[in-house]
């Protein structure tokens, strides 16, 4: 009986500090609400000194150049730094991405980092 008090004590501390830990992570892979944000962004690339189209930022990151997703910004940013890290590193990009989320003041992220 004690034994079962603690492991669902335990179960139950571990959930809550999961929670916490998920609504101050930037990425909030794991959150159990995860789409609670809305981040709008507009995507600019510079592939060897040449700004790519609306059409070859599609084609290149299967992501519009502009659009919104109802995670959180970094899951945004993380889309376009894994497909230049895993695909193109022959050829890298220069990335910004404008950005707000839920509406508020627009952000510049870039890629690679300044």
């Amino acid at each position: 009986m004690i034994l079962r008090a603690v492991l669902a004590s335990a179960l139950l501390a571990f959930q809550i500090a999961a929670i916490l830990y998920a609504r101050t992570a930037p990425t909030r892979y794991f959150c159990w609400a995860p789409f609670d944000m809305q981040t709008d962004f507009e995507a600019t690339a510079i592939v060897q000194g040449r700004e790519l189209t609306p059409s070859e930022i599609r084609a290149r990151y299967r992501r519009p150049h502009k659009g919104s997703d109802n995670r959180s910004a970094q899951h945004v940013f993380d889309m376009f730094e894994q497909t230049e890290r895993r695909y193109h590193a022959g050829d890298p990009a220069r990335i910004t991405i404008r950005y707000r989320v839920n509406g508020k003041e627009w952000s510049t992220w870039q890629y690679p980092r300044p």
